[in-house]
């Protein structure tokens, strides 16, 4: 028997209060126990900056929420976000330095293009395990260029085809497709970390926000794409719910981890619930301010996702169901906790309500997916 190690990912984190770590207090020990454990980060870590005009809510925290992301115990942070230059250049790059001067490894944006699509390659017990992560969800001018920081962009492009072509005014069919290049440059980048690595994770912020289930076709395309070139996992975030598991040529893709450790976005404006920019997104989801929460009951919903690999790569799925409280402060549950199956039967409902078919197994307080082909 070979070596074996356990890798943790989790989705949206963003502490954003007076004591950072407290968002932490409950998950800290169980993060704490993997061998490597990876976060995508929302909001720019910096006191300086100004809101880019293009910014629908500029998201920023002090920079000692990058300490408390450390200490909780997560080594690998994803900043392909779409709030990444909410700030500007200066709160881009401050929220990198933040992170690394606290041993984080930052990946999916950089100073430019180059060192945006870089791998993180974390190596435990002599498996080396390389992270990548892209970006969808692209305000003009976040995404890095040869000459210009950014994070690392996976684009695409919608049409809206009428489905009745002679009734005018009649709904739409939405389809969508990745930028050819873009495309092309992921799958590069997936085939070098493989030829370097024993596991490779790919992170991709994309798909649709609050709107339940739905996933557009770009994100299925993407992700297979992802496979196909040697990626041993998807991780996705942004949606800020969860979204259904697939599992294709035996690889797992979870595509929203939905929100882990994220403040509310009421806590990085004022007067938010009087823009318009938020009534809009609001509009997305019919149970925003349900129960007299600020967002939707399904943004307190989430999952830890944990992995065995080995230096023949991921040898075991499993995910651990995640409640939110009314704090943002996430809570791993056991097997026994009723909210461990209320969100196993939501993954199951949404899963199947796209079309993919989520089959697992309960040991314990995991749920292992199953992969065999």
């Amino acid at each position: 028997m070979g070596n074996r190690i356990t890798l943790m990912a989790v989705g949206d984190v963003g502490p954003n209060r007076e004591d950072p770590d407290s968002i932490f207090e409950f998950a800290a020990p169980g993060i704490r126990q993997a061998d490597i454990a990876f976060c995508q980060l929302e909001p720019a870590l910096s006191r300086r900056g100004t809101p880019m005009p293009q910014a629908r809510l500029p998201m920023r925290a002090d920079p000692a929420a990058a300490g408390a992301i450390g200490r909780a115990g997560f080594h690998v942070v994803s900043f392909a976000s779409n709030h990444c230059m909410d700030w500007g250049r200066e709160a881009f790059q401050d929220t990198i330095d933040a992170l690394r001067e606290h041993g984080l490894q930052v990946i999916g944006a950089g100073r430019h293009l180059a060192e945006a699509r870089a791998p993180a390659i974390v190596e435990r017990q002599g498996i080396r395990v390389a992270f990548l992560a892209y970006n969808s969800i692209l305000p003009q001018g976040y995404w890095a260029e040869n000459d210009r920081p950014g994070c690392a962009p996976l684009r695409a492009h919608t049409l809206y085809e009428q489905i009745e072509h002679d009734q005018p005014g009649t709904p739409a069919r939405v389809l969508t497709y990745p930028h050819r290049g873009d495309l092309q440059a992921m799958k590069d980048d997936v085939a070098r970390a493989r030829s370097a690595a024993d596991v490779v994770v790919v992170s991709m912020h994309g798909g649709i926000h609050f709107v339940p289930s739905v996933l557009p076709d770009y994100q299925r395309e993407l992700a297979h794409a992802a496979i196909d070139a040697g990626a041993d996992l998807i991780v996705g975030h942004h949606p800020h719910i969860l979204k259904g598991i697939e599992v294709y040529r035996g690889k797992a893709i979870f595509y929203s981890l939905a929100n882990f450790a994220l403040e509310s976005p009421f806590s990085f404006a004022e007067n938010l619930a009087e823009k318009e920019s938020h009534r809009e997104i609001a509009r997305l989801n019919p149970d925003f301010g349900k129960d007299g929460a600020e967002l939707p009951p399904d943004t307190f919903k989430s999952i830890a996702v944990r992995c065995v690999c080995s230096d023949r790569g991921v040898e075991r799925v499993a995910f651990q169901p995640v409640m939110i409280d009314r704090t943002q402060r996430p809570e791993l549950l056991a097997a026994d906790d009723p909210r461990f199956g209320e969100i196993l039967t939501y993954l199951e409902r949404i899963s199947e309500d796209q079309g993919l078919s989520l089959e697992y197994t309960v040991d314990r307080d995991e749920i292992v997916v199953t992969c065999e082909t």
